[in-house]
């Protein structure tokens, strides 16, 4: 039976996010009651320029003073699409106080804090839903949380910025090298006027914690992510790569260890197989692979940012916590029992491309060989070729078996120190083999 009282929804934020779940809420208004089994009604919009018009909203409902609207008492669900850690903690957090669960779509304050704030939620006996924080539109969090509680998953590998998999995609296809692909993506509106959170992988490496901490019921903070970004990366790494059957994708890597008793989070640049389904995701979209032991591999896609599809993220976790909320119940919370070790980088075990300016000279392919050898770091392949410049030099290109992030670390540091070695151009792990 529909409740005639309709649940009040308060709307921290109005920018693209904001604005849109706003206009889904009045366009979409009969079908999600009835889907809910009570009216939503938009009980006040939080903004920081009033004075902007915002088409479909009623004036009167904007605010600047978005604690006071947090803290009205009368407020059922808080939406938060405003983004950063202050003032959306305290905001998110007094709302809990005063009565309201919690649909966010801030991916930076959950990698931080999701842990202090899954326990304040569940204090008041409220619910934190999340699903718009990592990959827009695609359905993940509710996948990983729910869907597969039953099973134990393994891995999770994933293009989770559309930003820097339009770059890297543009430079595999063209040819164009990393400033150029930038400029278009910028030029496009993928890409910020300031793009070092998603060309140095910060915000990839926030979804990564958040990813990571639900799929291995542990909790995984931002700290724990290691990063590097993909300014590095060049036209040379895709012909390599190329030669190698692969192309370079910006991978978000949470990974089980063997024994089970630790896990890791990482994003870095890797070269991939054609032959992996991530291989063929394009563009601005975004990709996500899970392998778990009873489901085997899944794969999630779709566009990961935006207006509407971040928005259909989060109305689709405002409908479930309003039906919690007419029920009187709330949704599964913070998992984080199995309590592993979260590993540092130098324990990731995989493979590596390495690619070495050498003196063309005889012996030098012996002394290099020496030193992977020394650091325990196996050769699967060598490809070596003069310079057409005559310059004495040579490119050596190394294809190493799994080994320790460690060990090719410190192989690299010994590489580095050898006279015939005049630079290390590249180096870049290989992944999803």
């Amino acid at each position: 039976m529909m409740r005639t009282r309709p649940l009040k929804v308060a709307l921290l934020g109005c920018g693209v996010v904001g604005s849109e779940v706003a206009r889904i809420m009045t366009t979409h208004a009969d079908d999600l009651a009835q889907r809910i089994g009570a009216p939503l009604e938009l009980a006040g919009v939080a903004v920081r320029r009033p004075s902007k018009v915002r088409d479909g909203i009623d004036p009167s409902l904007v605010t600047t003073d978005a604690t006071a609207l947090v803290k009205r008492g009368d407020i059922d669900v808080v939406v938060e699409v405003i983004g950063g850690i202050e003032p959306a903690r305290s905001l998110i957090t007094t709302a809990f106080e005063h009565g309201a669960s919690v649909v966010s779509a801030n991916k930076a304050l959950l990698a931080q804090d999701g842990a202090a704030l899954h326990a304040v939620a569940e204090e008041h006996g409220r619910d934190l839903y999340y699903e718009a924080a990592v990959a827009g539109a695609i359905p993940l969090i509710r996948p990983l949380r729910e869907s597969l509680a039953g099973d134990k998953v393994n891995r999770v590998l994933g293009i989770v910025n559309g930003t820097t998999n339009f770059i890297l995609d543009k430079m595999d296809s063209t040819g164009a090298g990393y400033q150029e692909a930038l400029d278009e993506a910028t030029a496009l509106g993928y890409a910020e006027a300031d793009p070092t959170a998603d060309v140095e992988g910060f915000d990839a490496a926030a979804k990564a914690a958040i990813l990571a901490g639900i799929a291995f019921h542990t909790r995984v903070r931002l700290d724990d992510v290691y990063r590097e970004g993909m300014a590095e990366v060049t036209s040379a790494d895709f012909a390599s790569a190329k030669n190698m059957g692969c192309t370079i994708k910006l991978l978000a890597i949470c990974e089980r260890a063997q024994d089970g008793g630790s896990v890791t989070a990482r994003v870095h640049p890797a070269m991939i197989p054609l032959s992996h389904p991530l291989a063929s995701v394009r563009g601005a979209y975004n990709a996500v692979f899970v392998e778990s032991d009873a489901a085997g591999q899944l794969m999630f896609y779709g566009p990961g940012a935006g207006g509407s599809p971040t928005a259909s993220a989060v109305l689709g976790d405002l409908v479930a916590v309003c039906r919690n909320r007419l029920n009187g119940t709330t949704g599964p919370g913070e998992s984080a029992y199995a309590a592993l070790t979260v590993s540092p980088m130098g324990d990731v075990v995989t493979r590596y491309h390495i690619s070495l300016d050498v003196a063309d000279k005889p012996g030098v392919l012996a002394q290099v060989a020496t030193v992977f050898a020394e650091h325990g770091v196996s050769i699967d392949t060598v490809r070596q070729h003069g310079r057409q410049d005559g310059d004495g030099e040579a490119s050596l290109v190394v294809v190493t078996h799994r080994a320790s992030d460690a060990s090719l670390t410190g192989t690299v540091e010994a590489l580095r120190k050898l006279d015939t070695v005049r630079g290390v151009a590249s180096i870049m792990r290989v992944e999803g083999e």
